[in-house]
């Protein structure tokens, strides 16, 4: 991979789960994964008890991740040490959390939540809570508004491209090459994309909701890092770094 597009996960920024309704939102995750635990494999059931565990009692909302050691969080959780690293790969390996800062010696790791996997995940069970909370979910989520995308539709399938001018230059000039490289995604996806405040050596990506914003920082970045990398070396200037966020 090329330097300058660097870690997939490590140079997107989403918004924080912040604001007048922040509290309820972080309960109705909270259930949410609890209930799918519920419904899962013992696995899974112990799985997202320990991350339900360790969210209620040390997420950092306003730095919207967790720091904590494996003494700590193996006496959280009632297992050695050994378990705590099993379960926070699974975790990772499994979506339910990124790591933004792994763990070397004489530092700890720290873990953001992955919103839209876990969105993702327990959207079947949102309806077992009932209808108020799938609605809200759902709401928070944006699955309302999401198109799903077949990326083995046909050509003759695809929505006629948005305009993109010729001479574009920041993130138009980014666009153009997503929506001619990947037409189907960019409609989708890339198009809901708007620049945000210019900041030397950044790219600032404001998405519409926290759904399109994770989904896009977890499966679609490679695209756009690789298409700012293209058009920083066709206009010889230094790749920005991206920053995407949602309003």
């Amino acid at each position: 991979m090329d330097p300058a597009i660097g870690d997939r996960h490590g140079i997107v920024e989403l918004k924080k789960l912040t604001g007048p309704q922040a509290g309820s939102m972080k309960y109705d995750l909270l259930t949410a994964l609890g209930v799918a635990g519920l419904h899962g494999s013992p696995t899974l059931q112990t799985s997202l008890m320990r991350l339900s565990a360790m969210v209620t009692a040390r997420y950092n909302w306003r730095l919207d991740e967790i720091s904590i050691g494996q003494t700590e969080l193996a006496r959280l959780w009632a297992v050695n040490e050994r378990t705590v690293k099993r379960e926070m790969k699974r975790l990772t390996q499994d979506g339910w959390m990124i790591c933004v800062r792994p763990g070397v010696r004489g530092r700890v790791g720290a873990y953001r939540l992955n919103y839209a996997r876990i969105y993702e995940n327990t959207q079947p069970c949102w309806a077992a809570v009932g209808p108020d909370f799938a609605d809200r979910m759902e709401e928070m989520s944006g699955a309302r508004r999401v198109v799903k995308v077949d990326f083995k539709a046909s050509a003759a399938n695809v929505v006629p491209l948005s305009p993109v001018p010729e001479g574009a230059t920041g993130w138009a000039a980014v666009a153009r090459r997503l929506q001619h490289g990947h037409p189907e995604m960019y409609e989708s996806w890339f198009a809901k994309l708007k620049e945000g405040p210019e900041r030397a050596g950044e790219l600032n990506l404001v998405a519409p909701n926290a759904f399109v914003a994770g989904y896009i920082a977890t499966h679609l970045l490679q695209f756009v890092q690789e298409a700012v990398v293209l058009e920083a070396k066709a206009s010889q200037n230094p790749a920005p770094r991206v920053v995407l966020s949602c309003v």
